[in-house]
This record gives structure tokens, sequence and C-alpha cells, in this order.
């Protein structure tokens, strides 16, 4: 008999969890406003609204912060973190920060004006937020394959080289700070990028002189896909490939609470020490100290150690296979997902799932309320809501893709609650014809609205 998949680790502590009556769930979403984030962690029985900062942390990691250095300047915790980046990443200098959107934030202060544009795929809700806070332009260049959820395309995160070079050449140099590649790519459905578009990429940028930075929150699920999909990395180990992917770049933004598995923490990594001093000023302005930033010596320290458990290929091959588990159960029962599956999360094609809701009553916030009435699970709206409002125009903005985003933790969940997820969106997707009114928002933020944002059904 061949021998079965089985989880590269053993489970040494668990946490409680509640389940509750549909009555209730359907008082709670209506007591907040129609938006997941409001609801408190306790009326959530199964909650893939993220994996930032929602994983397990091992044994080993839980061990270096009983040795965190909390010294204000110098600690022996930022070194550790230094020699973890330089090992894995190959770049020589970092600034820690508290988290990811705190990296895009110091960053794009040293490097974005107002007017510039900023080309890349597609950015995610901070990312863009930060560039357009900034009155700057994010440029969406993701391959037209993406926004097919049908289509079988192993790099659905790839840039599109001719719409990057049309952006490049028709713009002066000074007004492209930078281009951004997001590996994987979240917004279009956690797709990884391949290390020939990430080349490519790079020559072009060479080309027209503009930096290349990456959004590494999920650097190591992109090279994990790589080693699977792409011809002649089969052999080449997770770390190898990684190297060689950061070779491409001129520095890194670092959201630490996905594949660094920590619940707080991020950095940003540079080639050169220029772009490291102009970044500096604005680290101590908005984080802290240049060897502690926005963390304390014992989060630096779970870091690291997450850096190295994070790109083990076992680690990996455990975490991803869990996230294709639920994606295959949802396609073989018929429910419209984007294919191939991403590497954190599933997303749903919520137009394809609720043809009846207009797109004007955010087709996919309401089929994340209706899952959660369903069963109690916590997905989030990646469309409409987080598309925010055209910054010039204030007219919503409709993303060619309307997705709910089933995200799943690290190393939290059993194939149990998978398969209780599976059967509460299976249970929507059977009386989908029945749901014919979305909401319309009551209240909302001019920027980054869809975390704060209230809402009441049409």
């Amino acid at each position: 008999m061949e021998l079965p998949f089985a989880e590269s680790f053993k489970i040494k502590m668990v946490e409680s969890i509640k389940r509750s009556t549909r009555q209730n769930r359907i008082k709670w979403i209506e007591e907040a406003k129609n938006n997941l984030f409001n609801l408190s962690s306790d009326k959530v029985f199964i909650d893939l609204l993220t994996d930032s900062g929602t994983g397990a942390m091992s044994d080993k990691q839980w061990s270096e912060m009983m040795l965190g250095d909390e010294s204000y300047a110098g600690a022996s915790s930022f070194f550790k973190l230094k020699n973890a980046i330089k090992d894995i990443t190959g770049f020589d200098y970092y600034l820690p920060t508290h988290q990811g959107r705190a990296a895009e934030n110091v960053l794009f202060s040293a490097k974005i004006k107002e007017g510039n544009l900023v080309p890349g795929n597609t950015h995610f809700d901070t990312t863009k937020g930060h560039i357009e806070f900034r009155k700057a332009y994010a440029i969406d260049c993701t391959i037209d394959e993406a926004f097919d959820t049908a289509i079988d395309h192993p790099f659905k995160g790839n840039l599109d080289l001719i719409k990057l070079e049309n952006v490049l050449k028709s713009n002066p140099k000074e007004n492209i700070p930078l281009i951004i590649v997001t590996i994987t790519c979240n917004s279009s459905g956690g797709q990884p990028v391949s290390m020939e578009n990430l080349k490519a990429v790079r020559q072009m940028s060479d080309k027209y002189g503009i930096q290349v930075f990456f959004d590494s929150a999920r650097f190591a699920e992109n090279a994990y896909f790589i080693k699977i999909r792409e011809k002649g990395y089969a052999h080449k180990s997770i770390r190898e490939i990684v190297k060689e992917m950061f070779s491409y770049a001129d520095g890194m933004t670092m959201s630490a609470k996905k594949d660094a598995i920590v619940n707080m923490g991020g950095f940003i990594g540079f080639r050169n020490k220029d772009d490291y001093d102009d970044a500096s000023v604005f680290n101590i302005m908005f984080e802290g100290y240049l060897s502690y930033g926005g963390m304390s010596g014992r989060d630096m320290n779970a870091l690291a150690q997450g850096l190295y458990e994070g790109t083990e290929f076992d680690y990996l091959e455990t975490r991803i296979s869990q996230v294709a588990y639920l994606g295959q159960k949802l396609k073989d029962y018929g429910v419209p997902v984007q294919y191939p599956f991403g590497g954190h999360a599933i997303f749903v094609d919520a137009k394809k799932f609720l043809p009846n809701i207009p797109k004007e009553e955010y087709i996919a916030q309401t089929l994340a309320v209706e899952l959660y009435i369903e069963g109690g699970v916590r997905g989030v709206e990646i469309g409409t809501l987080l598309a925010d409002r055209d910054p010039e125009t204030g007219i919503n903005r409709y993303p060619e893709l309307e997705l709910m985003r089933l995200t799943i933790p690290r190393r939290v969940y059993t194939n149990n609650h998978i398969d209780y997820v599976a059967a509460a969106l299976i249970n929507v997707y059977d009386r989908r014809n029945g749901i014919t009114k979305g909401f319309k928002i009551t209240k909302e933020a001019p920027i980054l609205r869809h975390f704060t944002v209230s809402l009441e059904r049409v």
C-alpha cells in the first residue's frame, strides 16, 4: 500500500473554538454592520479572514522569544535577524518594521512623490493605498490570463511585459520610481510569478534604468511553485530558488506575518546602502530606532527562526497541499474558484457563484456574509469594496475579478476543519439562486474602506 500524505508537524498545544447557531450569526453580522472585520473572534468558528499573523509558531520560535535582547540600540536580536535575511535573501541591508504596511510606508515615503506611476502585477490593498495616499498611481500590468478563473496557467501572477514596457517607454524615467512585483500575487488569487518572468522584468528595468522591489510576504510559497511548476528547478532547493528570485530585485518589503510565520513583524531589504540611508530617516520617524524598528527583540528572534522554517520544502508542501485540498473539494462540486489553486488561499469567483447580484451591490461581500451565516466561517472580500473609489472621480472601481478569499492560517487547522468549510460553502452554492439582494454602503472611509465600512441589505 502506498503511504498517504501526512503533515510535517505534530500538535503540542490547542485552543478551543465554539460553534454558534444560525440565529446567533444573523444577529451578530447585522450588529457588525455586515462587515466581517467588525466581528469579535469568539463569534467565528473557523477564521479564514487572513493568513497574516494568524499562524502557529513552532517550539523553536517560542524558544527564540525567550532569548530576545530588548536593548534599545544594537541588540543581538537585530544582528540575528540581519544574518538570517542575508543568508536567505542575499540583501546586505535591512530595516525592521512592525509589519508589511509599515515597510511600505517607510519605503514609499523615501521613493514615491505626487504624480508618480508605480507599475506592477496587481497591487494589494495596502500597497495601492500607500501609493494613492501620496497622490501617485498604481498601474496594473498583470497578464490577462489572471482575470479568467477557469484558465489553467501555472503563473497567473506574471507581469505582461508588453503592458509594462508601454508604461516605461511612454513616461519619463523620473516619474517611475520603482516597479513592484508581488510574489505571490495576492489580489489575482495567490498566484505565483515565474523565474523567467522575474528575470525578464529585471532585464527590462535595467534597460530603462528603473529599480525593482518585491512585495515578498509570500516569497517562499512563490519559490515552491517555481520548484513544482517551472522547468529546470525541480532539483533545486527552496532556498536556492529564493536566492535567485531576489537576485533580480533591488530590494523588498516583507510582511513577516505570512511566510516567516510570526504574529507580528516585517522588514525592508536593500541591495545598496544609498536606498537604506534614504529610508532610514523615515524608519526612525515612523517605526523606531534602526536596530529595532517596530519590533521587540523577541519578535526579531522568532522572525529569524521563522524565515528558516518557512523555506523548508516539507513545511511548504504541507501548507500548500492543504490549500489545494480545499480547492479540489470545491472544484469537484462545481464551485467556481480561481484555478490553479494559489499558495495561501482559495479564491471563489463570486460573479459566477452569485450571478443574480448586480455589481453595484458588492457581490463578493454578499457571498462572504452568506458563508458566515451558513457556518460561522469568516472569509474576506477581494472585490469592489477593496478596490475603493477612484481618488479623483469618487466613483466605485469595479475590478475584473470579484473574489471571496478563504485564507488558510499556517499550521492551525486540520483537514476536518477544511471539510467543514467546504460543506458550508457547498450549502450556500446549493441555495445560490435564492440569493438575489446584496448590500449598499451606509458609511465608509475615504481610503482602505473595506476595513471599517458599514453596510445594509438592499
